[in-house]
């Protein structure tokens, strides 16, 4: 177990320390690395996380213990969670823990060991209001509590519907033979799953006959007689990466440390998809990064209930079987998952505020793998779909948006997740990709990111620690003064707002980007193009990701005139009816955009076929935004039964409320929503719901 450092001021958002230690050498290199932390006269204050209402810097916590049992018949998980902590500072009388108002609160004691004490001591506590994502849990500790003692603090608790904790009755799952339950706790969710501090921990979970648990654990063991299963985290971890899934769940091994979880009508079927692909890509993100600290690198499919399209919980990563439709965007949200093994779960962005420190950096590992894997050409494409996808957000919020930062600064109330959006993914990549650049080569930058693992692995930081140890691993670039560069200030990168202000070279990709935009030239006039002229561009033979940059591009155009949407349906419709969901959604908002009604059956009948979020969202926004809203209506009313109750009050709040509907339908902290490849043009988002409504990616 790492241990964790005791300076309180140095304590985050995610309770983990600042580092201060210098840096070990990257292998291959005889150079000297620099020491981290501020330069001489630059004291750097504490941090203040608005998101927590915790006091974590009074303490230090050695051991969480969570003792659950699952009750699918009502749809509780009840029982106690144990907490080793030290204090820290002297004359702390209250213990104030992350809470949620759907946890109840049962009782709370506390054993201080070797005080001579033998039975628990009963606390009194109170409840108070924080935000709408949660409340303080404000706990009254004995007289006995001395700095540098040992406490432990039992809570007893039963959960309700709160926003992390997702019941699925059988229907609703892909096999519909039982029910299943899963967790999600980006970013501040898992107050709802118990109080929360930060620290490895360790679980107890019982469970019906026939239900199966897994836990974001690096280590397991089950009991068969007692239906008990065991977990055990050794590392330090943020709260939000605690992850639990129990249901009818089997599973095969795809690799030495991987194994792919699903339900068993899934189960074939998602590990032909990944075959022996985890382990190729793990072993090339470890030549590029270092060793693999997890141990386990687990993969779980979820039905289409699940709230966002991937969620990278450390061991074991959660990810939308609807996904599995389309192999090339599985490749990619399975690498950016298996990225964050490095960026986001080993360093973490010490607040909500710099999410970009996870998402951009594990942006740019999950290209750097996919480059050495696959080739320059395919990585610059998927830059290609995203960046294009950046711009058109840019283009719906305007280029002086407070939410385009990648220091996006929030007042307290404020919701961590509403913040998350496009510009943590790819203008932090483009930051990250611009370091990279400054580095002279991309090998020595490789270099720089092993050591930067290396250097605050099981650690939290901020922006400022990854450009002060830039700068010190190169020297040269210091003494050039390059983060004061006229145009390329890093803090202009940081607290500005707007575009990128530097975009990688794509022109690798050009053999598979300059067919695309060829063809978009060809449409783009008021009359269809001449049939002989598009006989050189076979649809048939490209990727899905080209595919979907056509289609990105064209909904850019769109309203067509009708006889070129009749035109495009004539060539392309039948062919997009047989290729994935991603494709298809694309090609259905351009029907729906355009008020194509001979292509409307195709639109019920995938609205039919799909439940998940991801694809229903982005249609619904379009067809109320357009003049189709009856056939909107028509079609919850058929289908709405067959929706996860979430689903069902995002849907009704689009369809019968005016406004932006609210992203959030598990209670204010989930509004991480997939999908929209495309967004309306004729809905202008609030900066509050932008969230990843707009864009298809994984968290």
């Amino acid at each position: 177990m790492a241990e964790l450092h005791q300076t309180p001021t140095s304590l985050c958002c995610c309770r983990k320390s600042l580092p201060v230690s210098g840096a070990p050498r990257c292998v291959g290199d005889s150079g000297s690395r620099p020491s981290v932390g501020p330069g001489p006269g630059t004291p750097r204050c504490p941090l203040v996380d608005v998101a927590s209402a915790s006091n974590f810097r009074c303490f230090q916590l050695r051991h969480l213990h969570l003792d659950l049992r699952l009750n699918f018949a009502v749809k509780e998980m009840s029982g106690w969670m144990v907490l080793d902590l030290v204090p820290v500072q002297p004359g702390v009388q209250t213990l104030v823990l992350d809470s949620h108002p759907s946890l109840l609160i049962q009782s709370i004691d506390c054993k201080v060991p070797g005080s001579g004490q033998e039975e628990p001591v009963s606390l009194t506590y109170r409840v108070d209001p924080f935000t709408d994502y949660g409340s303080s849990l404000n706990i009254t500790l004995p007289s006995a509590v001395k700095p540098g003692r040992l406490i432990q603090i039992t809570v007893r608790y039963t959960t309700t519907d709160g926003p992390a904790i997702w019941w699925l009755d059988s229907e609703l799952t892909c096999g519909q033979s039982r029910p299943l339950v899963f967790t999600q706790g980006h970013s501040v969710c898992n107050r709802s799953f118990f109080p929360c501090f930060d620290t490895p921990y360790t679980a107890t979970v019982r469970v019906p006959d026939g239900v199966t648990v897994l836990m974001s654990a690096s280590r397991s063991s089950f009991s068969k007689e007692d239906r008990v299963f065991q977990f055990s985290m050794e590392f330090p971890v943020p709260s939000y990466l605690v992850a639990l899934v129990a249901g009818e769940l089997q599973h095969v091994d795809v690799g030495p440390r991987s194994r792919v979880w699903a339900e068993p009508c899934l189960l074939s079927c998602a590990v032909k998809k990944l075959g022996g692909s985890v382990e190729r890509w793990l072993g090339v993100a470890e030549e590029l990064f270092g060793p693999y600290l997890w141990g386990r690198c687990d993969i779980v499919f979820l039905p289409p209930s699940f709230p966002i399209v991937a969620m990278e919980n450390p061991c074991l990563t959660f990810i939308i079987a609807s996904i599995l439709e389309s192999s090339e965007f599985l490749l990619i949200d399975v690498v950016h998952e298996i990225a964050h093994g490095w960026f986001g779960n080993a360093v973490t962005n010490a607040t909500w505020e710099e999410m970009w420190l996870s998402e951009g950096l594990a942006t740019y590992a999950q290209r750097r793998i996919t480059t050495e894997a696959y080739g320059e050409a395919f990585t610059c494409l998927e830059t290609a779909v995203r960046l294009d996808a950046l711009h058109r957000q840019l283009r719906l919020l305007g280029d002086n948006n407070p939410v385009s930062k990648l220091q996006v600064k929030f007042e307290p109330g404020v919701n961590p997740s509403s913040l998350m959006n496009l510009f943590t993914y790819e203008k932090g990549f483009c930051f990250v990709a611009y370091l990279s650049e400054l580095s002279g080569d991309v090998r020595r930058f490789d270099c720089f990111l092993r050591d930067y693992i290396s250097e605050f692995k099981f650690k939290s930081v901020v922006a400022q620690d990854l450009i002060d140890y830039f700068l010190r691993y190169f020297p040269e670039l210091m003494d050039a003064a390059v983060s004061q560069r006229e145009g390329l200030e890093f803090e202009r990168w940081l607290s500005g707002s707007g575009p990128p202000l530097f975009e990688p070279d794509l022109s690798a990709g050009g053999a598979l980007t300059r067919p695309v935009q060829d063809l978009c030239d060809l449409w783009r006039s008021r009359e269809a193009p001449d049939l002989k002229t598009l006989e050189s561009f076979d649809l048939s033979a490209w990727s899905t990701f080209q595919i979907v940059l056509f289609l990105d591009r064209m909904l850019d155009l769109s309203p067509l005139p009708q006889d070129v949407m009749a035109s495009l349906s004539g060539c392309y419709s039948s062919l997009f009816d047989g290729l994935n969901a991603e494709v298809q959604i694309r090609w259905l908002q351009m029907v729906v955009r355009n008020s194509f009604y001979p292509e409307l059956p195709r639109v019920r009948a995938f609205l039919h076929k799909h439940t998940s979020r991801m694809y229903t969202v982005p249609l619904y926004d379009d067809l109320v935004a357009g003049v189709m809203k009856c056939v909107a209506v028509e079609i919850f009313n058929q289908t709405q039964r067959r929706l996860h109750p979430n689903l069902r009050r995002t849907l009704q709040q689009i369809l019968f409320q005016p406004g932006p509907a609210s992203t959030n339908q598990n209670g204010p902290a989930l509004s991480i929503v997939p999908p929209s490849p495309s967004p309306s043009p004729s809905t202008q988002p609030q900066p509050a719901a932008v969230a990843l409504r707009d864009v298809n990616v994984s968290a």
